[in-house]
């Protein structure tokens, strides 16, 4: 039987189902009429062809059964599986960026065609490892000139303002998003600006400063005040987009305050001699035996293990870190070398829940869980002594993620733990490497282990054990 995406019920045109490895999406009549439409104009053909939208193919018949009666009516769409879902509050500013221009590049090619999208959700769109891919097909309806960008005060508040708040002031967009799923509020952009400084840049002037004072008045305003809008040629729409287009393009980060991580690749003092190297082959030869279809590395950093992974026989890989100075520069490994890497934001004491609606709209981190390997390097130290996360119950969760991978101990005398715990009493008497490995015994069957030096850092290479 199909299961009902519990975050797809807010557009009535269509529903998303998943069965096993299929994704299913029932479309009703108007929506099928449209994505008829979109074929036949050849703009399914060309954006298909350029990247920008997910695959949608009718589905046999013998998958149609598996749709829910309720659902019945319209077509059914068969999409490509992607690797990972994520969020737009769990992407650094350079992958929320390519998002956003993303759309417009959507919405701009689907006019020459003859067709515009009906909104502007960031939830639209997702990453094929680096790249992002529009998945939300019904968006797309006839365009009728004249007609306004309805989605507009969306993208600004679902794109454009989380990137101001990086791009103008060094706010990370991602606690605050997470907190207001629909995206940023102009008002606080606005409140956040002040009185002299909102009015002086004209892209934010047009976009964010006047509607937001529009819209004060609209709910203020009397219902006999509010006229009907006149209508906006195509060429005005297409020069809203183009100009937003040009000045996301010109958006860049303002430097978050250093972190510990920040330089972990430039002068790391961590490792000695050939450590490095030693554990950078430690990873690669795991990769190559155990040839993962997905591997999770959590504490990516810039990428450089997540690249090793990919190299040496991992089809994709997901990573995580807390250090969004360090994701943008895995973002732009990825970038540079067309890696299948899609690095996140994630706190591992704290990562994205289950929420919205009936907190079920968008899925925690672990029920999206899909890892068959995982990799924590120089991680645990940071949960069990930065973190106060007992050494167990690291362990237990780092090995639930995946049946198999590689975790690094880093014992107490290291100078990056001696430094955690030069401002503050060590309370951690069970932190030592027979108790890691009295805790890893617990859940998994150390495969091999590497110490890099003589009673230092060491790697374990594990696979976990059932019951």
């Amino acid at each position: 039987m199909a299961i009902r995406d519990p975050g797809s019920f807010r557009d009535p045109t269509g529903t998303i189902f998943s069965s096993g490895d299929t994704i299913l999406r029932s479309v009703n009549g108007e929506a099928a009429q449209n994505f008829a439409r979109l074929k036949s104009s050849g703009a399914y053909d060309d954006l298909i062809g350029r990247g920008w939208i997910i695959g949608a193919d009718e589905a046999d018949a013998a998958l149609l059964p598996e749709v829910p009666e309720p659902a019945r009516g319209g077509r059914v769409l068969v999409h490509p599986r992607l690797p990972f879902i994520s969020y737009p509050y769990e992407w650094p500013f350079a992958l929320l960026k390519r998002a956003a221009l993303l759309h417009l590049d959507v919405q701009l090619r689907a006019l020459d065609f003859g067709f515009a999208l009906s909104d502007a959700s960031a939830y639209n769109v997702q990453f094929a490892g680096h790249r992002p891919v529009f998945i939300d097909i019904p968006s797309f309806v006839p365009y009728l000139d004249g007609d306004y960008w309805t989605g507009h005060r969306q993208f600004i508040e679902q794109f454009v303002n989380p990137l101001l708040l990086r791009a103008l002031f060094g706010i990370a967009h991602n606690a605050w998003y997470r907190g207001a799923l629909e995206g940023i509020a102009s008002s606080d952009i606005v409140a956040l600006l002040g009185r002299f400084r909102r009015w002086l840049a004209p892209d934010i002037l047009t976009n964010i400063t006047l509607p937001d004072l529009m819209q004060r008045r609209a709910r203020h305003a009397p219902d006999t005040a509010v006229r009907p809008a006149r209508p906006l040629p195509r060429a005005a729409l297409e020069l809203v987009l183009q100009r937003l287009h040009g000045w996301i393009s010109k958006l860049t980060p303002k430097a978050i305050a250093p972190t510990e991580w920040q330089r972990y690749e430039i002068g790391n003092v961590s490792y000695a001699g050939d450590e490095e190297r030693r554990k950078q082959d430690f990873v690669a030869d795991f990769a190559r035996r155990r040839l993962p279809a997905c591997a999770w590395d959590i504490g990516c950093n810039t990428g450089r293990y997540a690249e090793a992974l990919l190299a040496n026989g991992a089809g994709s890989v997901v990573g995580f870190d807390s250090d969004l100075d360090a994701l943008e520069g895995a973002a732009s490994r990825a970038s540079a070398g067309n890696l299948n890497f899609l690095p996140l934001f994630s706190d591992a004491a704290n990562p994205s829940p289950a929420q919205g609606w009936a907190e079920a709209e968008r899925s925690g981190l672990t029920s999206r869980r899909n890892a068959d390997a995982v990799i924590a390097l120089a991680l645990v130290h940071h949960l069990a002594i930065g973190r106060n996360v007992p050494l167990p119950f690291v362990v237990e969760w780092l090995v639930g993620l995946a049946p198999r991978g590689v975790i690094e101990f880093v014992p107490k005398p290291d100078p990056m733990v001696q430094r955690m715990l030069r401002l503050r009493r060590d309370i951690f008497e069970d932190y030592d490497s027979a108790q890691f490995e009295q805790a890893l015994g617990r859940h998994a069957r150390i495969v091999q282990r590497l110490e890099l030096a003589a009673g230092g850092r060491t790697l374990y290479e594990f696979e976990r054990v059932a019951g």
